[in-house]
């Protein structure tokens, strides 16, 4: 399925010669100009862009001045961080179901697979009519296309309201993901000023003042995004009620950036720029940043490990439940990881609801993992208490995921815990439980939700996890079928 754009023709134009006109006009009255902070020096190879989100009547030209300057990179990526105008979404990124969305200028292909990764860290939802009715993501779209011509995938994130924990964990992610092949845009319109926008501090006369009042406000709002204070930046919204709409992108981008990046703003301007009427008008920004992501680290398990160990999983499961014997083929790499002693958890998923259909694990290293995934997939299939056995018919609606555990370590205080980073066990009076990495994530749980259920988990009310219970952590690689 594609999703098709709902604004070409209205907020941009209807016709790939009509967009390119538009752009070459833009360019033009672009010529030699500087950034809009004279003394912001532009990054030579950005891979962060702010960009505003309203009509190209309005912001186009603006947005175009952060695009532009990716022109010809070699991006094969490009996140798109936006707010939800529509939709009420709280605690979680919304990405699209469908396969790719068009524009004018043609399709871009949706990149579901790292989608996927994303959402075994964090919290992800997927919905095709929240990105059909969203303009904030869709007005971004053909400006990509034409900075960067085809040959990019897009994983576009509308999102609404988040609390503290869920918005680290989303920010882990994102930054565990990222990497030098990937765009991060960020789009948002800065100051909405007007009696309808509940937000008129300096009265409605339509003076020149109001509009400099307005843009000092964003321009101290920017002064925090181009130093990356992220609690700076969100105590100042909360503090001034700035009508940033973009505002929870924003925050999101920083807590993800690692460090300080050298952010220039590039172009300022506003709805009423043109008939100087500032009683009511929206302000817009585009800047451009560059930052070196961590990427996601040393893997214990390449690619090739990850499919052997899923086939596996997958064959024994089906053998077990068709009654048959089984017998693994050899990796053909000797000496693998494969065969170090590790955790593992073998979990199964309805793949048309995602609905839980077993998990069962062994958290402690002691046995080579391949013999660990093995095992355990029969008994996530037939042995797992809490479902009926898994039938032959069931075999191919069922998602494999398998999970590879580090050794479990105390922590001091739950307080140590990192939501989306750490599976987690529980133990207190004789009773025992244990959560996954991506447990928190799925479920959009901050950590005393999450603490709450795994006490009941283990058979304890939902707040024993206060006081005397010990907890350890533990890391895991992921990954599914």
């Amino acid at each position: 399925m594609t999703i098709q754009s709902a604004i070409a023709g209205s907020w941009y134009p209807g016709t790939e010669r009509e967009i390119r006109a538009l752009a070459d006009e833009w360019e033009k009255s672009i010529g030699g100009g500087k950034s809009a902070d004279a003394a912001a020096s532009v990054p030579e190879r950005p891979n962060v862009l702010l960009m505003p989100h309203a009509g190209w009547a309005y912001s186009g030209a603006i947005a175009w001045r952060a695009a532009r300057l990716v022109r010809g990179a070699k991006y094969s990526r490009v996140v798109v961080l936006a707010p939800s105008h529509r939709a009420w979404i709280e605690n979680r990124l919304v990405a699209p179901e469908a396969e790719a969305v068009s524009t004018p200028l043609g399709e871009i292909v949706v990149d579901g697979e790292w989608i996927d990764r994303l959402a075994l860290m964090a919290p992800v939802a997927r919905n095709d009519r929240v990105h059909a009715a969203e303009h904030s993501a869709q007005i971004e779209y053909p400006i990509l296309q034409l900075a960067l011509g085809g040959g990019f995938t897009l994983v576009p994130l509308v999102m609404g309201s988040f609390g503290r924990d869920q918005m680290a964990m989303c920010a882990r992610a994102l930054a565990k993901l990222m990497d030098d092949r990937t765009l991060l845009v960020v789009s948002s319109d800065f100051t909405h000023y007007g009696e309808d926008f509940s937000y008129a501090p300096y009265g409605t006369s339509g003076g020149e003042d109001v509009r400099e009042k307005a843009a000092s406000v964003d321009g101290e709002a920017f002064s925090l995004i181009a130093s990356c204070d992220a609690d700076g930046f969100a105590a100042f919204v909360g503090k001034t009620g700035a009508t940033i709409c973009g505002h929870v992108p924003i925050e999101l981008a920083l807590r993800a950036l690692p460090g300080k990046a050298p952010f220039a703003r590039l172009a300022y301007a506003t709805s009423s720029d043109a008939d100087r009427d500032f009683s009511r008008f929206v302000c817009y920004t585009a800047a451009a940043g560059r930052v070196e992501w961590p990427g996601e680290g040393e893997r214990v398990l390449d690619a090739e490990a990850r499919a052997y160990l899923l086939r596996v999983a997958r064959e024994s499961m089906e053998s077990a439940v068709k009654g048959v014997p089984y017998s693994r083929s050899p990796f053909p790499i000797p000496h693998s990881p494969i065969t170090t002693k590790m955790g593992a958890f073998v979990t199964l998923n309805d793949r048309a609801t995602g609905a839980l259909r077993g998990c069962i694990g062994e958290i402690l290293p002691m046995r080579p993992l391949v013999d660990a995934v093995v095992e355990r997939a029969v008994d996530s299939a037939l042995h797992d208490p809490r479902f009926m056995p898994v039938t032959e018919r069931e075999l191919g609606g069922i998602r494999v995921e398998v999970s590879a555990l580090t050794p479990p370590k105390p922590v001091a205080s739950w307080r140590d815990i990192v939501l989306g980073r750490d599976g987690m066990t529980l133990e207190k009076d004789g009773a025992f439980a244990v959560f996954l990495p991506q447990v928190a994530p799925e479920q959009g749980w901050d950590l005393e939700t999450t603490l709450s259920y795994l006490s009941r988990k283990a058979g304890l009310s939902a707040d024993a996890w206060r006081d005397g219970a010990k907890f350890e952590t533990f890391q895991a690689e992921v990954f599914h079928e």
